[in-house]
């Protein structure tokens, strides 16, 4: 059972599987960072985080906050006085290492504030910020690396009586990404932040982080995710739920099923998929949509579907769970799809 965490409005722990992604705006631009955290509500992201590197960066927590209704989450570094206005102006949750900020006084001043304020801290390591002393004793930034560092941190909070803990333990290698995670899975009962850092660009890093976070989800583990790409974070929450939805974690989101064609299908079924694609992506449902290039076998092989077409010589087939429900001009299937899913 996993310990719950209350984060804003949210609690991890409680089955759910929250979205979040981090601003890229620079700190010095309020106007800027507000704009781009507000894209990012608009789109889907849960949960938003900020890079605070300054004292004077702490001016953009009551900025965004004023103008979004999910959690404010803020990045720090080292410095401890920054966690603490942070704190102050009312954050959310802070990111840090507690092993990074200086002091044991300097952790316990930082964890008493947040205990205050009802902020809880996630430990973010990735295979950039193992200690010195773990590279030496294992030779590399391995799984067990990660979660000794990790639990190094965890330690530091625990002794100052403070347990509203979030864990994160990221590597640009999926596969040590995958073993980390499974390891501090089974010795410790914290929420889990998943992703994979550093995952590149779109193309790559949708397969990378889709393959680790997927991999981890579907074993159970996991309670917020965030898709690390050098890109415009709004695909970042695009890619997120998409992941989601194909482990059968998405949350009103369309899922579209179809067929990859063979010399059976009689109609273009890659354009009229990829036109179903764009005309359902804003469809705020829970739904299973299938496109399927031979009316014969389509209903059959996409019976799981809510709803389906099945293409063939001229005309196509509409379909619920498998079963037919009417059959209609190839030229009108896609609007016969439409209005069949209006009126789901």
């Amino acid at each position: 059972m996993k310990r719950q965490v209350k984060l804003g409005n949210l609690t991890f722990g409680d089955g759910n599987i929250y979205i979040q992604s981090m601003l890229n705006v620079p700190w010095e631009d309020t106007e800027g960072n507000v704009r781009q955290a507000v894209e990012l509500e608009q789109a889907g992201c849960e949960i938003v985080r900020v890079s605070v590197p300054t004292v004077e960066a702490v001016r953009l927590i009551p900025a965004i906050k004023s103008k979004i209704s999910i959690p404010l989450v803020a990045d720090i570094h080292f410095d401890y006085k920054i966690a603490l206005e942070c704190a102050r102006e009312g954050v959310d949750k802070l990111r840090i290492n507690p092993g990074n900020i200086g002091s044991e006084e300097k952790v316990r001043a930082v964890s008493e504030a947040c205990r205050a304020g009802g902020i809880p801290i996630r430990i973010g390591v990735n295979s950039g910020s193992v200690e010195k002393e773990l590279l030496n004793k294992y030779g590399s930034p391995c799984a067990d690396a990660l979660v000794e560092s990790a639990m190094k941190h965890v330690r530091l909070l625990e002794d100052c009586d403070f347990r509203d803990i979030v864990i994160s333990i990221k590597a640009s290698s999926v596969p040590v990404t995958i073993e980390a995670y499974r390891k501090l899975n089974d010795i410790c009962d914290y929420p889990l932040h998943l992703g994979v850092t550093e995952a590149g660009t779109e193309r790559m890093g949708l397969i990378k982080s889709a393959v680790g976070i997927g991999s981890l989800l579907c074993d159970g583990i996991g309670d917020t995710i965030r898709v690390s790409l050098t890109e415009d974070p709004l695909l970042e929450i695009k890619a997120a739920k998409d992941i989601l939805t194909a482990v059968g974690k998405g949350k009103n989101s369309v899922e579209i099923v179809s067929c990859p064609t063979c010399g059976r299908t009689q109609i273009d079924l890659i354009s009229l998929a990829h036109k179903v694609d764009e005309l359902t992506k804003d469809i705020n449902k829970k739904i299973k949509i299938a496109v399927m290039g031979c009316a014969v076998n389509g209903p059959g092989e996409a019976r799981e579907a809510d709803i389906g077409i099945a293409g063939g010589k001229g005309e196509g087939l509409i379909f619920k769970k498998g079963e037919i429900i009417r059959k209609v001009p190839e030229d009108k299937l896609l609007s016969a799809l439409l209005d069949e899913i209006k009126k789901m």
